[in-house]
């Protein structure tokens, strides 16, 4: 195993990044193949998967085994839960969300995707675009994932025909360009035999672009949110109350975006109430600026009521508070969503009751239609949804910031995640929709 130093580690950009796909469309044996010829495991890590590769009969070393890591997964040779895997290369540093390919698990995708920069769907050659990859392609979507790469697996199987990759691509470009995905890159690969993987393929000589590797390592990827909305969602008031502290007060918490600085006028959300920064603590020592990621500490100049959930935000980018909130959702608990549910929304660090007062829409993933005022979504329904709540919330629109323009359902009784939320208007806009109690028989 090649090593990299502490100081190219340090020079290295990291991409977040999470592979979708339907079930058995090769999703662990290439993030398997991915590590092992990009030489990012362990030898004894390889060891034991070719032990218990031997033990099934397998000539090679079974490559999933290295991504599924539960004893069910490796029994049934399925991927159940969301694997995060952590690996660098000189060029850039990783991390990894294998996510399920089973419907009844499409809510680990969109918990893996939620934070990644790139989504790679993969497709089996011999079956090309099915309704999970029209899923895994919405919510990619919906989450807004800068960058979207196509693998089309399996290649070895359809004999690396030119024209079934075409056609592939051909189609899932199209229907990711009715969704508003930015960006698509095709890349055509076999997993199991490393073709196009980390190295180039032989087999495939019409294809003249990036390995998957290589695209991985120079994908445009944009950390700088500086510059965006800034945003510091408070998660503890810290009083140490002692001879050496005696009047401190800080209000700690990780910045969501943007950039704070000592000296700026800054309003507590959702009382309204203003001050000044007067301070910034980072690991133990002042600063005159944080920005987004950071974990900080911030003293104001005046002692206000301030607690968790609240949200500090300059007083010049203030967002609105709403008690009434619209957004685009993917359902994700096994009990449907309805009207008049009543449920606790979950936003940032601040959690409030709140009902469902309309399901205005539910997306067709087929032609992307909308069927209007479904009364309910279940499991993997993507739909708009109009909530009341409890107390007034400063939300951004999701397409501004996908830290504080999110938000999540929780069942009250039980504490189970409902649903996923996006502030605003969705990643498309088909066709408007169209209540039939509304027809009054005029035809224009």
């Amino acid at each position: 195993m090649s090593t990299i130093t502490s100081e190219e580690l340090s020079a290295t950009t990291l991409l977040r990044f999470a592979t979708a796909g339907s079930v058995d469309d090769g999703k662990s044996t290439l993030v398997g193949r991915l590590l092992h010829d990009s030489k990012s495991i362990l030898s004894d890590q390889l060891e034991a998967v070719e032990r218990v590769s031997a033990s099934r009969g397998q000539e090679a070393p079974d490559l999933a085994l290295l991504t599924d890591g539960l004893r069910a997964e490796r029994e049934q040779g399925i991927t159940i839960d969301v694997a995060y895997r952590y690996f660098a290369t000189p060029r850039r540093r990783f991390i990894l969300a294998d996510t399920p390919g089973h419907v009844q698990y499409t809510r680990n995708m969109v918990t893996g995707a939620s934070t990644a920069e790139l989504t790679v769907i993969l497709v089996d050659a011999r079956n090309g675009v099915v309704e999970q990859t029209r899923r895994h392609a919405a919510i990619a979507a919906l989450l807004r994932v800068p960058h979207v790469v196509l693998a089309v697996n399996k290649m070895d199987l359809v004999e690396y025909r030119e024209t079934v990759f075409a056609e592939i691509a051909e189609e899932f470009t199209a229907y990711a360009s009715e969704l508003g995905v930015p960006e698509v890159t095709a890349i055509p690969i076999s997993a199991l035999a490393g073709d196009n993987v980390v190295d180039p393929s032989a087999n495939m000589d019409w294809y003249g672009g990036p390995t998957f590797l290589e695209h991985l390592e120079t994908v445009p990827v944009s950390h700088d949110l500086a510059h965006c909305h800034a945003r510091l969602p408070v998660q503890y008031v810290i009083r140490p109350q002692t001879a050496e502290h005696p009047d401190y007060r800080g209000y700690a918490g990780q910045i969501a975006a943007g950039t704070f600085h000592v000296g700026e006028a800054v309003t507590v959300l959702p009382s309204g109430r203003t001050s000044t920064i007067s301070g910034i603590d980072l690991l133990g020592e002042p600063v005159d600026a944080a920005w987004t990621t950071q974990s900080v500490t911030v003293l104001l100049k005046d002692d206000i009521d301030i607690s968790r959930g609240d949200l500090i935000v300059p007083t010049k980018d203030a967002p609105p508070t709403t008690q009434d909130v619209e957004a685009t959702v993917c359902h994700v608990a096994d009990q449907p969503l309805t009207v008049g549910h009543r449920v606790l929304i979950k936003h940032g660090t601040r959690t409030v009751k709140a009902i469902v007062k309309d399901i205005p829409s539910r997306l067709t993933l087929d032609d992307l239609s909308l069927h209007p005022h479904p009364g309910q979504l279940i499991a993997n329904d993507i739909g708009r949804v109009k909530i009341r709540t409890s107390e007034p919330l400063p939300v951004d629109s999701y397409a501004d910031s996908r830290r504080t323009g999110s938000f999540i359902l929780i069942d009250p009784a039980d504490g189970t995640t409902l649903t996923a939320g996006m502030v605003g208007e969705s990643f498309a806009s088909p066709e408007p929709v169209k209540d039939e109690s509304d027809d009054d028989g005029w035809d224009f």
